[in-house]
């Protein structure tokens, strides 16, 4: 544990990972770069090559064609122009545990998923055949951001192709994470964030199969660049350090998720000892992943006291402007009010043994001195 009061171990890497050191190498060095890249001069040029390396080189790691590689400012944005950019003349289907970013993107149906948290594969199946067959696009995680459950995409992908459906694929917390490629999935578009993976904030990408989406249209016009898929003067050392950080993401995958994975289930066995349930546990699951639900304590007050013991936790994602709110993805799981009861512990690249075994001495005594709210309090 923690015992002074200044020293903080963060635990917290879905909302975003440490910094790369290659990610900040790569960004101090594109920041020297004084030129445009949309400048036709020595100078714009240079600094189009920066920009077009970063964009070979994604492209290359997530299986797309260096022009079907859209830069973004973030998950959020390539989730948007995803979504609105093929929405036109199709129903949208959206599971129940997605991101804020998708859910609210355009009006949707929901499809449910199973008390596990993957997809339910058979009422997808009827939402897609319903309507006369409409065609539809259909919105699926890779993996959660809250529990870290994978879906079956590459199944869901076949079944929406086969009644003419598109799919977009959030793949914000698998990237770097677990190995896939958009060949590989069967998905028309991904979107990635750079944070995610150890690089900066500010940048992702949107990744499109096909030349069919050469015509995407943009949220933001501006000037054209991104082939009038994405206007705006590239962030050019965010894109840089995005690119540096997914090669060494993907280069040490393997490696980390043996090691993550053996501390994430330390985790979640002192918790269950401790009298928590593992949220998504029957699941496949990201390796760094857990959302531990401690019944009848309410995931602020947990948060409060792990935050005192120098211990960097969420309540699931952070893009709730600081609130801590009950988690709808736990709701749509079917924990009813312990669904405002859970936090989620995810490892970042960079954790230590000595942090996880600190953790778990404050998690353990935090759950045996919080009291227990009454039934239906929480």
């Amino acid at each position: 544990m923690n015992t002074r009061r200044d020293s903080l171990t963060y635990l917290d890497a879905n909302a975003s990972e440490p910094l790369r050191a290659q990610a900040l190498t790569a960004m101090v060095s594109a920041a020297g770069v004084v030129g445009n890249p949309s400048s036709v001069h020595r100078a714009g040029r240079a600094a189009r090559a920066v920009l077009e390396t970063a964009r070979e080189d994604l492209a290359t790691l997530f299986g797309v064609a260096a022009e079907n590689c859209v830069l973004t400012s973030g998950g959020t944005e390539a989730n948007v122009l995803a979504v609105t950019g093929q929405a036109q003349g199709r129903r949208v289907l959206v599971g129940a545990t997605e991101h804020d970013a998708v859910r609210g993107a355009v009006r949707a149906q929901v499809v449910p998923v199973r008390p596990d948290g993957v997809l339910e594969h058979g009422a997808l199946e009827r939402m897609l055949e319903a309507d006369g067959g409409t065609p539809a696009l259909v919105c699926v995680m890779l993996a959660n951001n809250e529990t870290g459950v994978i879906n079956p995409v590459r199944e869901i992908a076949a079944l929406c192709h086969a009644h003419g459906a598109l799919v977009h694929v959030d793949a914000v917390q698998a990237a770097g994470r677990i190995p896939f490629s958009i060949g590989e999935l069967g998905a028309d578009s991904i979107a990635i964030s750079g944070h995610k993976f150890g690089g900066p904030k500010g940048a992702g990408a949107l990744l499109l199969a096909g030349s069919r989406f050469h015509a995407l249209t943009p949220l933001l016009a501006g000037g054209g660049q991104e082939q009038g898929r994405r206007g705006g003067t590239p962030a050019l050392p965010a894109i840089a350090g995005m690119a540096a950080a997914a090669r060494m993401a993907v280069s040490d995958m393997a490696q980390q998720a043996g090691r993550l994975a053996t501390w994430r289930d330390r985790i979640e066995a002192a918790a269950v000892a401790a009298g928590a349930q593992v949220c998504g546990e029957s699941a496949p699951r990201l390796a760094n992943t857990t959302s531990l639900l401690l019944p009848g304590r309410r995931a602020q007050t947990q948060l409060i006291a792990l935050d005192m013991a120098g211990y960097c936790v969420s309540a699931g994602s952070a893009c709730s402007s600081g609130k801590v709110t009950r988690s709808h993805v736990l709701d749509a799981m079917g924990f009813g009010d312990d669904a405002g009861c859970a936090i989620r512990v995810s490892l970042p690249w960079s954790v230590t043994q000595g942090q996880v075994d600190g953790f778990i001495a404050a998690y353990t005594a935090m759950a045996a001195r919080l009291p227990a709210l009454q039934a239906g309090a929480a």
